[in-house]
């Protein structure tokens, strides 16, 4: 399956404020744009979660993460590059995203999807998949797990309820790529002054 038809739709939902229901490098996902504050609602709304739990994100690469943090503790330039697993690092001193997409204290967990190979040719993975979604959107996008808050995480696409995918706007088609891998991600918390603690291992 031709991945650049899916993309371009994916954007266009997303640029006009739309809600996506995704593969990710980890699970499926609910994603709307990081900086749009209504869409970001939404995506709360459709989880029936409360906007004082935060949110994580992804991008495509640091130089999209720099952008929209104030200052990158330099581990976290060491950890993306040695990485080999999905790895979600919460950074101090977010900016220019919607207020409700930052956590309470001013960070934001960011992940940059791992580009495995597709054991295909031809094919994109779902993190490969995510990466070049981001980066045509141009701005980080928000990542979810694609269940009701409470409830399990689905670990594949047939166990996502009717009710979140007759919520959101576009649904990428289930047989595309690889999938979503199951995997949950590492979470790390950074701090300016190298300051590191591990959330989930």
């Amino acid at each position: 399956m031709d991945s650049t038809p899916i993309i371009q739709e994916a954007v266009k939902v997303l640029r006009d404020g739309g809600v996506i229901l995704y593969p990710t490098d980890t699970v499926w996902g609910i994603g709307c744009d990081a900086t749009n504050e209504q869409a970001v609602a939404r995506v709360f709304d459709i989880k029936r979660r409360s906007e004082t739990k935060s949110l994580v994100l992804l991008a495509c690469d640091l130089d999209m993460v720099a952008k929209y943090i104030k200052e990158i503790p330099s581990i976290a330039i060491d950890l993306v590059e040695v990485n080999d697993a999905p790895m979600t690092i919460i950074y101090p001193g977010a900016q220019y995203l919607a207020p409700n997409a930052v956590a309470a204290d001013g960070s934001v967990g960011i992940r940059i999807p791992l580009a495995d190979e597709a054991a295909q040719p031809g094919k994109l993975t779902a993190g490969a998949f995510c990466r070049e979604l981001v980066r045509r959107l141009r701005r980080p996008l928000v990542s979810t797990s694609a269940n009701i808050s409470g409830e399990p995480t689905p670990a594949s696409f047939a166990e996502i309820s009717e009710e979140i995918k007759s919520a959101v706007d576009y649904v990428v088609p289930k047989p595309f790529g690889a999938g979503a891998s199951g995997r949950s991600s590492q979470i790390i918390k950074l701090g300016l002054g190298g300051e590191v603690e591990i959330l989930r291992p």
